[in-house]
């Protein structure tokens, strides 16, 4: 075995070491991660040939993680790993996004990249690792690749910043981001902030890339010691004088149609299609059906020059607005009468409806991964189906792009939910329309809908997606705010950008060229705080602030905070005592231990049933009071008095000399078991918590014999 390693020391002295030539070692590159008790094993796997007619490149790539690698046992029926989670899933999109760009163009194998936790601790967060990995395992390989590449995250804690923070550190942060970037360019950017501002998000990029370099070049050395030649590889046959020819008879034609700013999207790419047709149309017939392929890839190129010309030179977009502009918004509130908050929110042709529920304890998200056994009491569940952009197709499920940008409007949001709020809240978001950043929608819905259903949210927030058209070299180029998906799909970055009046709560970018200046990042930046809170505007003028009560038929919840010790008291036996609370008052119980204190909710669809329930739920823990009168049942009598229960579970001594002003001879001379009595609390014994009670105290003296 030549088994090759390379160490890179992280700031607070961890080491990540990369290893190769002792795993897997028939994949065409793979590398063993380690760092402390994590490992991850990076594999790629290219073909040797392309496709027929495949002109694109078919990457995928998987992140997994295994249950043994801590020591824990799958959950279900099976025991045994199933479909990936949420989180395997976020994963993979992070590494995917940040190696895609990086392959050379007319490369087009089919290729696998598979990365895999064997290992872990509680304290390691492995998806800042995973990157790194896999860019590693392609830089050992003979695939080709423009890389390496590496990712970090980045956390500002009490006012520092960390790279790649424990679970514990990462608790205390107030910015959290993903970077990825060669060593000389930022690739992707993805994470959530509590408000900070632009200069700050910025800052922290620029840290990680110092961090990246330094992984980069311990790549490199990696590669450079393996000595792996990269493939050679024929994936295109092109025909140079078809595509002069193309180029030639269509520009102007697509630069005019591109120039009617035509505001219908489906108008709009019919006519630039047409250009195409038309021209296969003046091929010899029997060549059409040939060159049909070619034509098109080549038309395509024709026409992204022509919509980036048309917006460099003129500052023209294809639906006739500037760089700056924001398309119309149209929004409303309160438009699905049955949900708890609901709402519409329109811009230009992407439309999302949103919708609110609340919740108890009860219906809190479950979750159970390799590394993290949580609840989440807060839920944004994002659907895209084939109608909201025409398409003819029946929904299959959920894919890769519901759970990414639900994730991206989920961490928008999350920390303007107010703290310690009892309701467990999913926000439901369907994408009825979609021509350019539905996931930006998406938060801008989720806000009306929250503040709709008088969840008295920190502060709205909002958020754009930004574009960038630049020249080679880049030394032109146009920031656009609020793109359009032609635009997204022809231009050089999306820059997502969610956030309140005060800082910025989330982002995701993604970048496709290369020599994208910090310069251009702050403007796109700045340029994105102001559409932001343009929008933000139009948002408050549907709805300034949120309802101050819930909707008449959205569930009550009401708590109360009890000791530690009375849990079992409010429990009973076999759960005795809260299930009749439960069943006689039509109520749903949660009780919860936190910090030694019993934290209790009463949910219930009306505050009559809730009354019922908290009434009986706090004599039951209420605490006797000396100077207190109560209400009691004589349980027991004894020849010196008679027990008498004050409290649920609390019974105190009446003495018989407390009973009446004057002597009897027997208790029951006036009391029987199971009479209600008024008494008196006069002492609890401080050594051995007895009670002292008194009935003769409340009873009006007898007058005395003159």
């Amino acid at each position: 075995m030549n088994v090759i390693e390379k160490s890179i020391t992280l700031q607070d002295g961890r080491v990540i070491t990369l290893e190769t030539g002792k795993l897997a070692k028939q994949a065409d590159g793979s590398v063993m991660l380690k760092m402390g008790n994590t490992m991850l094993l990076a594999t790629v796997v290219s073909a040797q040939e392309a496709g027929a007619d495949v002109d694109f490149m078919p990457l995928s790539v998987d992140y997994k993680e295994k249950f043994s690698a801590i020591g824990r046992f799958p959950g279900g029926f099976t025991k045994r790993e199933g479909r990936p989670s949420d989180y395997e899933i976020l994963v993979s999109r992070l590494i995917d996004r940040a190696l895609r760009p990086l392959f050379p163009d007319d490369y087009h194998a089919e290729t696998f990249v598979q990365v895999t936790l064997y290992s872990a601790d509680e304290e390691s967060m492995p998806d800042s690792l995973a990157g790194l990995a896999a860019s590693a395992a392609l830089a050992v390989s003979d695939v080709p690749f423009n890389g390496p590449i590496s990712e970090v995250r980045v956390a500002r804690i009490n006012g520092e910043f960390l790279i790649n923070p424990t679970v514990s550190q990462l608790k205390n942060a107030d910015l959290d981001i993903m970077v990825a970037a060669t060593y000389e360019n930022i690739m992707m950017v993805e994470g959530e902030m509590n408000e900070v501002s632009e200069k700050e998000m910025l800052d922290a990029i620029k840290f990680a890339h110092v961090a990246i370099k330094e992984q980069c070049l311990a790549q490199q050395e990696l590669a450079k010691a393996v000595g792996k030649a990269k493939r050679e590889y024929c994936h295109e046959t092109n025909d140079e004088e078809l595509r002069k020819d193309v180029w030639d008879k269509c520009y102007q034609k697509a630069y005019d149609v591109a120039r009617q700013c035509i505001t219908d999207k489906h108008l709009r790419t019919s006519s630039l299609l047409q250009i195409a047709e038309d021209y296969l149309e003046t091929l010899p017939e029997e060549l059409r059906e040939e060159k049909k392929k070619l034509v098109h890839r080549y038309y395509h190129d024709v026409e992204k020059e022509a919509m980036r010309r048309m917006i460099l030179d003129e500052g023209v977009r294809l639906d006739g607005r500037n760089t700056e502009q924001i398309r119309p918004i149209w929004c409303e509130v309160g438009y699905l009468p049955g949900t708890h908050g609901s709402s519409i929110f329109t811009r230009g042709e992407t439309q999302s409806l949103s919708t609110v529920t609340l919740g108890t304890k009860l219906d809190e998200k479950i979750i159970d991964e390799v590394t993290d056994q949580s609840k989440s009491k807060f839920l944004l569940h994002y659907n895209f189906p084939p109608f909201s952009t025409g398409e003819a197709k029946s929904s299959r499920g959920i894919g890769r792009r519901e759970i990414g940008h639900g994730n991206l409007a989920y961490r928008a949001l999350k920390r303007m939910i107010p703290d310690n709020y009892p309701y467990t809240v999913r926000i439901v978001s369907d994408i009825l329309e979609s021509n350019g950043s539905s996931s930006m929608a998406t938060v801008c819905a989720g806000t009306l809908a929250l503040m709709d259903g008088g969840i008295p949210m920190k502060k709205p927030v909002t958020g754009i997606a930004m574009g960038l058209i630049s020249d080679k070299g880049g030394a032109k180029y146009a920031i656009l705010s609020d793109i359009l998906g032609d635009e997204d799909h022809l231009g050089d970055m999306d820059f997502k950008v969610t956030g309140t009046v005060d800082g910025i709560t989330a982002t995701q970018m993604d970048i496709k060229v290369d020599g994208l200046s910090y310069e251009i990042l702050e403007k796109a930046l700045e340029q994105a705080r102001n559409g932001r809170l343009h929008i933000m505007g139009k948002v408050l003028e549907t709805l300034p602030a949120p309802r101050p009560e819930l909707k008449p038929h959205a569930p009550r919840i009401e708590e109360i905070i009890i000791d530690k010790d009375q849990i079992g008291a409010l429990i009973g036996p076999g759960g005795k005592i809260i299930q009749d609370i439960q069943e006689k008052s039509g109520t749903t119980i949660t009780i919860e231990e936190v910090d030694n204190k019993g934290i209790v909710n009463v949910f219930a669809s009306n505050l009559e049933s809730i009354s019922i329930a908290m009434a009986r739920i706090k004599a039951i823990v209420s605490k006797p009071e000396e100077g207190e009168i109560y209400e009691g049942v004589v349980k027991s009598i004894m020849p010196f008095g008679a027990f008498v229960e004050i409290l649920p579970g609390k019974d105190g001594l009446l003495h018989i000399s407390e009973i009446d002003h004057k002597r009897l001879e027997k208790v029951e001379e006036v009391l029987k078991e199971g009479d209600k009595v008024k008494v008196k609390l006069l002492e609890i014994d401080k050594k051995t918590g007895k009670l002292r009670l008194s009935r003769k105290t409340l009873l009006p003296k007898p007058e005395r014999n003159q």
